[in-house]
């Protein structure tokens, strides 16, 4: 497998505003767990006009220290959502009950075509975690700028952890929030029909060929070496890949043996998130007509390899 090296020992003070420069401080709500890490990461960006970003879950001790870290004299002018997870957007509307704020965010559900295709048959699973009754008060499409005296964002659509998924670059060029497409803790769950491994490829790439030198992500510490470690994610990935493929060489096999195989050692807590990974890479190994389900693609279905030039070779959907 890629080398991937992950932060450990990340310990914030909970509910407590973290300075992370002149203008930017970070508040972590009360919701860790294995696929949250020490809590989802609300940032404040600014001192006079306030950009919220990600307010979090709908947990009202979170809203209070959010409300609490706003400089006095200052007002929150906008509430920023990178992407419609429970952990990340179920507070937008208690937060603006109190800031009277409006809420931005992408506001479309961005499956592919082929997603589509497979939500609509039944059978793929997925949604995990999904806020389906987000709707921002603003949509924000790629390219978008969001200003505040001091501050300048652009929108990123990025999609792929979820079709609506955004990231935020600042003007400076200096700094993006990357919300859950680029973490220092973890790879980026990718659960069809929502998630989509090729366009979260596409998406990290899009950002590798950016300038910005440190990202301030939805959990755990800011990353200083955002470069590298795109690099050492899509390598991971590509290591995953063939993973998958070596072990259908020995013949046609469904999800759970393929995570038995590529994650030996994995706990059994983190399995269902290993299974859902392994079905994206398998959707996409799919599209590329490398490997065929055996029937119907579905999350419970059979997989094998197949030969790119042999059409024939791809079942139905």
């Amino acid at each position: 497998m890629a080398d991937l090296t992950f932060e450990q020992g990340h310990a914030p003070a909970i509910g407590v505003p973290e300075p992370l420069g002149a203008d930017l401080v970070a508040v972590t709500a009360p919701n860790a767990g294995p696929m949250t890490y020490t809590g989802t990461r609300t940032y404040l960006l600014g001192t006079r006009d306030i950009a919220v970003i990600d307010p979090g879950p709908d947990d009202r001790a979170h809203i209070d220290a959010i409300v609490a870290a706003v400089p006095a004299g200052a007002r929150v002018s906008a509430i920023l959502v990178t992407h419609a997870h429970r952990d990340h957007s179920a507070g937008a509307r208690a937060l603006q009950e109190r800031l009277c704020a409006p809420i931005l965010g992408h506001g479309v559900r961005g499956r592919s075509a082929v997603m589509e295709h497979l939500a609509a048959a039944g059978g793929i699973g997925g949604g995990e975690g999904v806020d389906v009754g987000f709707v921002p008060d603003r949509c924000l499409a790629d390219g978008a700028e969001i200003t505040g005296a001091g501050w300048r964002l652009t929108a990123l659509h990025t999609p792929g952890h979820l079709g609506d998924h955004l990231c935020f670059a600042d003007a400076d060029g200096s700094r993006l929030f990357s919300g859950d497409l680029v973490m220092g803790w973890s790879t980026t769950l990718i659960s069809p029909p929502d998630g989509d491994l090729g366009s979260f490829l596409r998406s990290l790439r899009r950002l590798r060929s950016r300038g910005e030198n440190v990202f301030y992500p939805g959990h755990g510490s800011p990353l200083r070496a955002p470069a590298a470690m795109i690099d050492a994610l899509l390598a991971h990935r590509a290591a995953r890949e063939a993973q998958i493929l070596a072990a259908l060489h020995a013949g046609p096999l469904d999800v759970p043996e393929l995570v038995a195989t590529v994650y030996p050692d994995l706990g059994e807590p983190l399995r269902a998130a290993a299974g859902r990974n392994v079905l994206a890479h398998l959707v996409d190994l799919d599209e590329r007509r490398l490997v065929a389900s055996v029937g119907r693609l579905t999350a419970t279905g059979t997989f094998r390899l197949s030969s790119p030039d042999s059409p024939a070779e791809r079942a139905p959907r």
